[in-house]
């Protein structure tokens, strides 16, 4: 396989956790966005927000996702707010675009008290509820397979995941 599956969702959903899981089921490597953008800066996301702010991290996010799309061939993982840029969901178009889809309440019981994830330091439950609802048309607009998470395990995700792009390709 030498095209990019990419995950795309609302923190919470599981995109690192099934994307480590599916890049094994396939065989492939994988690339968690966030860690990327983390090495390139030289410090933790929620650094980033803080001394540089949300534009300047988003502009990194933009460049290390376009980049890797361009150099790897396996399963790449996005941060939440990724879809945020236009030029992402751009360069997003020709891949297959994996959302996987997380209700409020399984979203806030996975992220917990939003540690490590400024976008939620504050009131967890109302943020992510307004960026579900922010964010929700643009993952529908970039997705090209959606999966629902709801009750579902990491494993039970990965594994019909795989099937379903074996099957495909």
């Amino acid at each position: 396989m030498s095209r990019v599956v990419v995950l795309v969702g609302a923190p919470g959903s599981g995109k690192t956790t099934v994307g480590q899981l599916l890049a094994e089921r396939l065989g492939v490597g994988f690339v968690d966005a966030d860690h990327e953008i983390e090495r390139a800066a030289g410090k933790p996301i929620s650094e980033i927000f803080i001394d540089d702010g949300e534009p300047h991290f988003r502009e990194l996010e933009h460049q290390v996702i376009a980049a890797t799309l361009q150099s790897h061939g396996g399963v790449l993982s996005l941060g939440g707010g990724a879809v945020l840029d236009a030029r992402t969901r751009a360069a997003l178009r020709g891949h297959e675009v994996v959302w996987l889809v997380v209700s409020l309440p399984d979203a806030v019981s996975r992220v917990g008290l939003g540690h490590g994830r400024p976008v939620l330091a504050m009131n967890p439950r109302a943020t992510l509820k307004h960026l579900l609802e922010q964010r929700t048309p643009l993952y529908d607009e970039v997705s090209t397979i959606e999966v629902d998470t709801t009750g579902r395990g990491a494993d039970e995700i990965a594994d019909g995941l795989a099937d379903f792009l074996k099957e495909r390709s």
